[in-house]
């Protein structure tokens, strides 16, 4: 299920731009398709729930530090130690995070990284967004960008709905709900459906 024209001029230069040493694969976020332009393979993806690791260590680091009641500074060191996140991995999702405003670094002998606003105001979503981008794009394109044929259109009505439903519940979870074992009840909710812990 390719666009109108396939992937756009600016999402492929994306690509070209983010190109390894050659004869290495670039990547795009998301799988389907397979293009080589200009000596550069891309890999194209189309919408779909997958969590990264760089999202699921940026939320395990998160909750490490929202779980800790004093409210002091936690360095990177004790954040990797604790969840096993490898250093330099580490401080490259909280540059991410600071950028995003969600967490800022502090100097001296009691550095390290705490919370730019309350941890109940950050939602997953937010920090999925900070570290990766978009909840959900098509061939690197949010779902509104996207264009189709006539006869496919109603596939943009399929991205945008599902991005809907994610919304539903990234934007309900916050850190704070994490660090207390709890979640809403409507998310909560979902999870009581047996069907929904089984892979279809």
């Amino acid at each position: 299920m390719m666009p109108r024209d396939g992937p756009s001029r600016n999402t492929f230069a994306r690509c070209r731009q983010s190109q390894h040493p050659v004869g290495r694969v670039a990547t795009l976020p998301g799988p389907l398709a397979t293009e080589r332009r200009e000596g550069v393979e891309c890999v194209w993806h189309t919408a779909r729930m997958r969590v990264s690791a760089k999202a699921d260590y940026a939320l395990r680091a998160l909750v490490e530090i929202a779980v800790r009641s004093d409210g002091a500074a936690v360095s990177a060191e004790q954040l990797g130690k604790a969840q096993g996140i490898p250093h330099n991995f580490l401080q490259a999702i909280l540059a991410d995070l600071r950028r995003a405003d969600i967490v800022v670094s502090q100097r001296g002998q009691a550095g390290g990284w705490r919370f730019a606003r309350k941890p109940a105001t950050v939602t997953v979503a937010d920090v999925i967004r900070a570290v990766d981008g978009p909840l959900v794009s098509v061939y690197g394109l949010r779902p509104e960008a996207v264009e189709y044929d006539e006869s496919t259109k109603v596939l943009q009505h399929v991205w945008i709905a599902a991005r809907s439903s994610l919304r539903g519940v990234f934007e309900q979870v916050t850190i704070q709900d994490l660090a207390d074992g709890t979640l809403p009840a409507a998310v909560s909710e979902l999870t009581a459906d047996e069907d929904a812990w089984q892979p279809h």
